[in-house]
């Protein structure tokens, strides 16, 4: 098999993997906040169950760093679809007993899975060579499109597939998902780790590099942004009377939104530079909020939402093109560790952070709060150097 041929076969089945695991997060964000709604003894803890996956897959960037470094990209990532089907099988045995607590562990399960799939990006830029890496970091991105679809209409056709036991069907069906995953990681063939430096790469220099710096922070507010107002959308359209199919489909035009542009975004990296891509981003964001905040019909939540993820996948992939052509080899996986971590700390305040601002201040307060990080991150594009903003891939 060619060069090529072998680059392309290897961000198709990474493509796949990407939409399997979209699948399954997507499906979560669909209920997660209404099972915690109704588990929870305090209903401003309704969004806990998000913070607890999103903690755990900041907590999962440590030993996820260590499984690829030593491992490999293969065993590191069927590790993590072990946690998912551990996290699955937990979540049925919580909705069965309306056990809160357990319902919180299955999500530190799945986020340790998540967590781990989060590199499927990263694995995209080793599979590829220079001139392609932005397009193969984005035509993976872009396998969440089909998952972004997917996961919600499962939630739909099987959430009462265990009745009484509301959602208990979704997630015996989302099953099929981590164990889909490895069998398809059984066919990639990824590169190996690089060699192992004798003496560790100090993080600090690398976190202090100005592109490594403007690229945390534009993923940061990227996620932080789009995690506020989704986690707590469900909530909202459930107090303006929608019940769970019409949330539902507003959380999948939202993550269709969030991977659909990813089958463009690497071109437009190439040609307009990805600190504009990622400013694009920013002001679709500013956007959604202030469409969000106009009223409670229906079309107002669908069009916020697909500009919150269009605005995502722009400052996201946009992040991840400039976080990878920053780093060299022997820096790869403590950067890339370093970042998740920084990034999924940073999201599970947002994810308690929803729950708690929509029950305590609204709708109105949560959506106006994105728009000071949106400021932040143009303030951190107009600070890095032109001459910085593309730096060659390493």
């Amino acid at each position: 098999m060619s060069g090529i041929a072998h680059q392309r076969r290897n961000v198709g089945l990474l493509f796949l993997c990407q939409s399997l695991n979209q699948a399954a997060m997507s499906g979560q964000v669909a209920m997660s906040a209404l099972i915690g709604h109704s588990l929870a003894g305090d209903k401003a803890l309704a969004t806990l169950p998000m913070a607890v996956q999103m903690a755990a897959t900041m907590a999962a960037s440590i030993p996820a760093s260590w499984m690829f470094a030593r491992l490999g990209r293969r065993i590191g990532f069927s590790a993590g679809a072990t946690s998912h089907l551990v996290s699955l099988a937990l979540a049925v045995i919580a909705l069965w007993q309306a056990s809160f607590g357990l319902y919180l562990l299955s999500t530190a399960f799945g986020g340790l899975a998540f967590g781990i799939a989060m590199h499927y990006r990263f694995a995209a830029a080793e599979a590829a060579d220079a001139s392609w890496r932005p397009k193969a970091i984005s035509l993976v991105m872009a396998g969440g499109v089909f998952g972004a679809w997917a996961g919600p209409e499962i939630v739909k056709w099987t959430k009462e597939g265990l009745a009484p036991v509301l959602f208990a069907g979704s997630y015996v069906a989302f099953s099929v998902i981590p164990a889909t995953a490895l069998v398809v990681l059984a066919m990639t063939r990824l590169p190996a780790p690089p060699p192992r430096p004798a003496v560790a790469v100090p993080l600090g220099p690398i976190l202090r590099r100005p592109q490594v710096l403007v690229a945390i922070i534009a993923a940061v507010i990227a996620w932080d942004t789009m995690n506020l107002v989704m986690a707590a959308t469900p909530l909202e359209m459930m107090l303006c009377g929608f019940g769970v199919n019409d949330s539902a489909t507003i959380i999948q035009w939202h993550a269709a939104a969030m991977f659909a542009p990813a089958f463009v975004t690497g071109h437009l990296i190439s040609r307009f530079g990805v600190g504009r891509v990622i400013g694009t981003g920013a002001m679709l964001t500013a956007a959604c909020a202030a469409i969000a905040i106009q009223g409670s019909a229906f079309g107002y939540f669908l069009a916020a939402l697909v500009l919150l993820g269009i605005g995502w996948n722009f400052m996201f992939v946009g992040a991840t093109t400039l976080l990878s052509a920053s780093l060299a080899p022997a820096e790869r996986y403590r950067g890339q560790a370093a970042n998740d971590m920084i990034v999924f700390g940073s999201v599970t305040f947002t994810a308690v952070g929803a729950g708690v601002v929509h029950h305590h201040v609204g709708w109105l307060v949560l959506n106006l709060a994105i728009l000071p990080a949106v400021g932040v991150a143009l303030l951190a594009l107009a600070w890095l150097p032109r001459r910085e903003e593309v730096p060659a891939p390493g």
